[in-house]
């Protein structure tokens, strides 16, 4: 694994997910908000910088969270390292810090912070955002917001929503020129564009991801794109095996061509193993599908033609159509070519 990659684990995975895998408690009598006390019967960690660090106040150890893996379960870092990577994603089942109660409830709850932003419209500053900066067709644009998925967030950014199995709220991703994040009080679930009762279940692990890929495959009607928003809550999971148990469901693992990406992938394919449906693993070309979407982009524009789906054939004016070129072969190896930018498509798992 590149430096890269570890330091890439390192801030992704806070001491808090491995201590709680691992079967501690908080001790809220003793823990304040810099200095996080974690019980398992004689056993104490304590977390700080943020759940970046540790330290046992029984012994001299103390570290980051390698550190802390080794601490508890004595193995060789290469073993620590694949220990870590497979908690990428997980939320701890409780919080690091639990706040005192509010005597009042919030003001504005988050079903009414989402009902109160307006939806992009032609030309808006998310709208160009999204076009522009993220390379998205205005076809993919269109569709997320007739289906209620997009609002204009504050400066340029994009609020994406996430929504439960009924179809309510809980939260968003925020994405802008300068910003990245999620809604404040809010939870999240999935990320949904497409046919509600679509089987093609395409997981990737952005919002802007799943409507790259989409915009790439010309929203497919038989798919329903998602996004887990980076994250890998109990609800998140609970969505997933929910459609996944859907007869004749096909799960397709588009997470980013990276390690996290594979350990989610690998989680995907799981899932589908144990609702005995077909599961692929779908990869991009690049990190992620936006990026293969704006690479997509402008090669196409340097050829002088307007962007288009990755699967659909060009004709030029007078030419006859020419038959559509197949994304995989049958034995599903990427379809060759000259700076192609498809995908790898390799099969999983059938059933």
């Amino acid at each position: 694994m590149e430096k890269a990659d570890i330091e890439e684990l390192r801030a992704r995975v806070p001491c808090a997910v491995v201590l709680d895998q691992a079967g501690f408690a908080i001790d809220l009598k003793e823990s304040t908000r810099r200095a996080v006390k974690y019980r398992r019967g004689d056993d104490i960690v304590i977390v700080i910088h943020d759940g970046k660090g540790w330290f046992d106040p029984l012994s001299d150890a103390k570290g980051d969270v390698f550190l802390l893996v080794d601490h508890l379960d004595r193995m060789p870092f290469t073993q620590v390292l694949q220990r870590v990577a497979e908690l990428v994603g997980f939320v701890p089942g409780k919080p690091a810090w639990t706040r005192p109660a509010r005597d009042h409830a919030p003001d504005v709850g988050v079903d009414e912070r989402w009902t109160r932003r307006p939806t992009p419209w032609c030309e808006s500053a998310t709208w160009r955002y999204l076009r522009d900066r993220r390379g998205l067709s205005e076809t993919v644009i269109r569709a997320a917001i007739q289906q209620e998925h997009l609002r204009e967030g504050p400066r340029g950014s994009m609020w994406a929503a996430h929504s439960d199995g009924a179809g309510l709220v809980t939260g968003w991703e925020e994405r802008g020129p300068e910003w990245r994040g999620f809604a404040t009080g809010g939870a999240k679930v999935l990320f949904r564009l497409g046919a509600p009762r679509a089987l093609r279940l395409c997981v990737t692990e952005a919002a802007i991801d799943a409507m790259s890929l989409a915009a790439l495959e010309n929203l497919r009607p038989d798919s329903l794109y998602l996004s887990t928003g980076g994250g890998w809550a109990p609800a998140t999971e609970a969505a997933i095996r929910g459609l996944a148990a859907q007869l004749g469901a096909h799960v397709v693992a588009a997470t980013d061509n990276n390690p996290q990406g594979d350990v989610y992938a690998a989680r995907l394919a799981a899932i589908a193993g144990e609702a005995a449906c077909r599961s692929e693993r779908l990869r991009p070309v690049g990190i992620d599908w936006n990026e293969d979407l704006r690479a997509t982009k402008r090669r196409q524009t340097e050829q002088g033609r307007e962007p288009g789906c990755r699967t659909s054939a060009v004709r030029v004016k007078g030419e006859a159509s020419p038959a559509p070129r197949p994304l995989t072969r049958p034995d599903f190896d990427a379809a060759a070519g000259k700076g192609s930018g498809r995908a790898e498509l390799t099969a999983r798992s059938e059933g």
